[in-house]
């Protein structure tokens, strides 16, 4: 059994949505060999990241950059994780009121030094509001578990 870790931020009702979303596709019935966790960052521990196989890691964007509590994950497991965790499959969801490049840029600077390997492009779901957002979360989540399920990542 492989383990996918959900590290999201989802500080209002819109934000939680996109997190369980993910979780939902993460967890489609046809993916059998995968146990998915969902623990908001300031909750997650090196412990948590040391025992995946793969993460999805979301967040808002905040003053063009990640939220401080997907900030205060990196500082804590960060160097407890760089040596162990090299090559993690990893992913990145953004809800983003502007464009997202910032968020993005920060989040792909820090994985890049923990040597953790995308799946994807970052997904940003910009601007207004839209259901699609959910749906899109959803097949990122169900990407990365039916990755793992089959043994690509």
């Amino acid at each position: 059994m492989k383990t996918l870790l959900i590290v999201a931020h989802a500080p209002s009702e819109n934000t939680r949505l996109m997190a369980e979303a993910v979780l939902k596709g993460a967890q489609h019935p046809d993916i059998e060999q995968v146990q998915t966790r969902w623990i908001p960052p300031l909750e997650t521990t090196p412990e948590d990241v040391l025992a995946c196989d793969a993460i999805i890691m979301g967040t808002t964007e905040n003053l063009a950059y990640m939220s401080g509590a997907l900030k205060d994950f990196f500082d804590r497991c960060y160097y407890p994780c760089l040596e162990a965790k090299q090559g993690l499959p990893c992913a990145l969801y953004v809800r983003a009121g502007n464009d997202g490049t910032g968020t993005c840029r920060a989040v792909e600077t820090i994985c890049t030094g923990l040597r953790w390997n995308w799946i994807q492009l970052p997904l940003v779901c910009r601007g207004d509001w839209k259901p699609e957002f959910l749906q899109q979360c959803e097949e990122l989540g169900m990407t990365m578990a039916a990755g793992l399920d089959v043994g690509i990542y």
